[in-house]
């Protein structure tokens, strides 16, 4: 069987870094996805609202460097979370990460995005791609 998620999109909010029992550091966050699909002939916006989580020292640098509205490209695999709550059963699909990379928006004079800006900045440069495996 084959389970891999290759995304690109912007988080929806800041992510949250916590940490297990054992020290291993664990960031939750959503990505928005965008794509334009045709329906009836006219080609509209559609937006997925995905859930990432990822672990280890990438898991820090994702505490430490991304906000709200910064642009990822997130590799892992889709995993299904169960649970009960209330007396129901509850379930939630979301992509555990095998690697996060920070991209950011640069603005050149043909007014290209999307590619990683190797300008200054006030803010300190992210770390090159570190890939964690999931601790368990």
């Amino acid at each position: 069987m084959y389970n891999k998620a290759i995304l690109i999109g912007n988080l929806t909010k800041d992510p949250e870094l916590r940490y297990t029992p054992q020290g291993t550091a664990v960031a939750s966050f959503r990505i928005a996805v965008n794509s334009k699909v045709k329906h009836q002939g006219e080609f509209k916006d559609e937006t997925l609202f995905i859930s990432i989580v990822v672990f280890g020292k990438q898991a820090e640098n994702v505490g430490q460097y991304l906000s709200k509205g910064k642009s990822v490209l997130v590799e892992g695999r889709l995993q299904e979370r169960r649970w009960e709550s209330e007396g129901q059963q509850k379930s939630k699909f979301e992509v555990v990460a095998n690697s996060v990379r920070f991209l950011s928006k640069r603005t050149s004079a043909q007014g290209e995005t999307g590619a990683e800006d190797s300008g200054p900045s006030d803010e300190a440069a992210p770390p090159e791609e570190i890939t964690d495996s999931e601790p368990f």
